[in-house]
C-alpha cells in the first residue's frame, strides 16, 4: 500500500499536525508514505525517517507560471507512482492535486478541514471534490453543507489525539487560563479579552495565557490595556511545549467564530483540563464535548456567556472536576491508533 499526502507544508497548523500523526502511524503499519508539500519545505512536527518528504516549490505569489510549474512537478511524481492513493487536505491543495493527476487513474481521498462556508470559490471547490473517490469530513455539520453528490462519498473521521501528550492531570489546578491558537480574526480573541475583563473583576488573582503568534498581537495588547487587564494577560507567542505548560492550569478556553476541529482543544480535554468553547461552526467543539457533557459550550461571540462560564469553573470545583473526568475519556476514544485505523480502512476501501 502506497500513500501520498498533499499539503501546503508541514509548518504549524491543525491539518499539518493531523498529517504528521497519520503519516507516522501509517509507516508503522508498513505503508509506504510520501508527504508532498506544494508551497514550502517547513516541517514543524517529528516524522519517522521512513517517511519521504517532497517539496514541490515555494509560494506562487499569484504567478500563473509558478503555479503551472507546480502542477507539472506534481504530475511527474504522480506518473512515477501510479499505484499510490493521493490524500489531499483542503480545497486549495486539492485543486492542484486533482489538476496534476488528471487521466492518470489514481485513487484519491480529499479531506475538508475547516468551515466550508468560508470558501470563496464554492462551485470550483465542489467540482474538485467530486473527483475524489472518498471525502473525509471532521463533523456531520461540515458534510451536511455540501450537495448530495458530494455527501454520498462522504464520511466523518475526527482528529486524532496525539499519543505523546502528558498524562491526565488530576491534582490541584493553578489560577491560570490557557488559550492556544493563531492571533487572527477567526479566533476572536477580542471577545475573549472582553469576557476575561468581566471575569477578572471577581477573580483578581487569575491570569490569562495566550499561546500563538499572528498579525493581531499589537491590536490585542492594546485592547487588553484599554480593558485594564494588561498585567493579567500574558502573550506567550509560539511555544513547542504547550501541553506541558498548560496541563495544570485551571481551565482551557476557545473563543473562535469558526473552527474545523481544534487539536488544541482536544489535547486540553485529553489531559483532563476543564474546557470552555464557543459552539462554533462546523460543530467540532460540540462533537468532542458531547453537546456540553464534557465541557461548557457558549454561543459564538457572546462575551457575557463566556465570562459566566469562566466564573462557574472558577467558583465550582466539584463541577470543574467532573468536567475534567469526562473530558479525559476522549484520550482513548480519539486515540492515534483508533483514528489512523479508520483512515487505513478508507484507503483499503478505495483500493478494493
Amino acid at each position: 500500500m502506497k500513500v501520498v499526502f498533499v499539503i501546503v507544508s508541514l509548518a504549524g497548523g491543525g491539518a499539518e499536525r493531523v498529517i504528521s500523526i497519520l503519516a507516522n502511524r501509517f509507516v508503522q503499519k508498513g505503508i509506504d508514505v510520501t508527504v508532498m508539500m506544494t508551497a514550502g519545505d517547513t516541517v514543524a512536527y517529528p516524522l519517522d525517517n521512513r517517511i519521504r518528504l517532497l517539496s514541490i516549490g515555494g509560494t506562487s505569489g499569484g504567478s500563473m507560471r509558478l503555479r503551472l510549474r507546480r502542477i507539472r512537478r506534481m504530475r511527474e511524481y504522480f506518473k512515477a507512482n501510479r499505484d499510490a492513493v493521493i490524500i489531499s487536505f483542503g480545497p486549495g491543495t486539492s485543486f492542484f492535486a486533482v489538476a496534476a493527476s488528471l487521466f492518470l487513474g489514481h485513487k484519491m481521498v480529499i479531506s475538508e478541514r475547516n468551515d466550508p462556508a468560508i470558501c470563496p470559490h464554492k462551485r470550483l471547490r465542489n467540482l474538485v471534490y467530486a473527483r475524489a473517490d472518498r471525502l473525509v469530513f471532521q463533523t456531520e455539520d461540515a458534510m451536511d453543507r455540501f450537495p448530495p453528490y458530494i455527501r454520498k462519498k462522504g464520511m466523518v473521521i475526527p482528529n486524532p489525539v496525539s499519543g505523546t501528550l502528558p498524562a491526565v492531570y488530576a491534582g490541584e489546578r493553578t489560577e491560570e487560563i490557557a488559550a492556544v491558537g493563531r492571533l487572527e480574526q477567526q479566533k476572536n480573541y477580542g471577545m475573549l479579552l472582553r469576557a476575561f475583563a468581566v471575569f477578572h473583576q471577581k477573580f483578581r488573582t487569575y491570569r490569562l495565557h495566550i499561546f500563538g503568534k499572528g498579525g493581531m498581537q499589537e491590536e490585542l495588547e492594546r485592547l487588553a490595556g484599554e480593558l485594564g487587564i494588561r498585567d493579567a494577560v500574558v502573550f506567550e507567542g509560539f511555544a513547542p511545549d504547550v501541553p506541558e505548560r498548560i496541563r495544570e492550569m485551571g481551565m482551557y478556553v476557545l473563543s473562535s467564530d469558526y473552527e474545523g476541529m481544534s487539536n488544541s482543544l482536544l489535547e486540553a480535554m485529553a489531559m483532563g483540563m476543564p474546557c470552555i468553547s464557543t459552539d462554533c461552526p462546523i460543530g467540532g467543539s460540540r462533537m468532542c464535548m458531547d453537546s456540553g457533557r464534557r465541557g461548557i459550550l457558549t454561543p459564538v461571540g457572546d462575551e457575557a456567556a463566556f465570562a459566566g462560564a469562566m466564573e462557574r469553573l472558577a467558583s465550582d470545583e466539584a463541577f470543574a472536576s467532573e468536567l475534567s473526568r469526562r473530558a479525559a475519556g476522549i484520550r482513548e476514544e480519539y486515540s492515534e491508533e483508533t483514528v489512523s485505523g479508520v483512515w487505513i480502512d478508507v484507503i483499503k476501501e478505495v483500493l478494493a
